[in-house]
């Protein structure tokens, strides 16, 4: 492998913002562990990616377990040797329904993918970063993350969630040399959002949902080397809906 070459692990990889990212890295000459829970989908990326004569390998695994982000921490590492950018991806939606009839199983199950599941996924990779001296992570939370989301409580609980962990490693880690940050889309055009209904009034200014590879362009950015000065930063990619 080119030393030159960026290594760069995507959660939530199979579809959406982490399968658009994943393509669009793959035209830039990186390096990819692509990682999904689902197998099936997973495999679906990485066919795409190898259409670009890209190096990547898939690993499926649940964020929400330790033993399962280790894996894939540990096949970046034998793979490739290192790792340079972490796209934190990995989330899940429930269906809207009132706070107070948020079922608590459900509840939990948000918690820990997108919220335990991002903590786990910054614990490992960071040990790895810290021993480098270097490393750029972008952690995927919300405009649910900025503002309440009416019928979506435990998804906004958990995207708060995101950026005051991004805020916090940011501080931590920015002096020895790694970079922190975390993007807020706003609705995007993905599976995970399929079922959601909206008027054009609810999806900001622009009046529209994004399409995923719009959210992909900003994390290329965030984590080339043009973005070296961001760090800590809370990024909203909504079209002006949390203005």
């Amino acid at each position: 492998m080119n030393m030159e070459q960026q290594v760069v692990i995507i959660t939530g990889a199979g579809s959406g913002i982490g399968r658009e990212t994943a393509k669009l890295l793959a035209t830039m000459g990186k390096a990819l562990v692509l990682v999904d829970f689902d197998d099936k989908s997973g495999q679906d990326t990485l066919h795409a990616v190898k259409e670009y004569h890209q190096q990547a390998i898939f690993v499926q695994a649940d964020v929400s377990q330790s033993n399962d982000v280790k894996k894939y921490v540990d096949a970046a590492k034998e793979t490739f040797g290192r790792i340079d950018a972490f796209i934190n991806n990995a989330g899940v939606l429930s269906p809207p329904t009132l706070l107070g009839d948020l079922e608590e199983e459900t509840f939990d199950r948000i918690i820990s993918v997108n919220l335990k599941g991002a903590f786990l996924g910054l614990k490992y990779v960071l040990k790895e970063m810290e021993q480098q001296q270097s490393g750029v992570i972008v952690n995927t939370s919300s405009a649910a993350g900025i503002q309440g989301q009416p019928y979506l409580g435990g998804y906004a609980a958990s995207k708060h969630g995101v950026i005051g962990l991004t805020k916090t490693a940011a501080m931590e880690y920015g002096p020895k040399g790694i970079r922190v940050n975390a993007i807020c889309p706003g609705g995007v055009r993905t599976n995970m959002t399929k079922g959601l209904a909206s008027s054009p009034e609810e999806n900001g200014p622009l009046r529209r949902l994004a399409d995923p590879t719009e959210i992909a362009n900003v994390i290329a950015f965030l984590i080339s080397q043009e973005a070296s000065y961001v760090n800590g930063a809370v990024v909203p990619i909504d079209g002006g809906l949390t203005s």
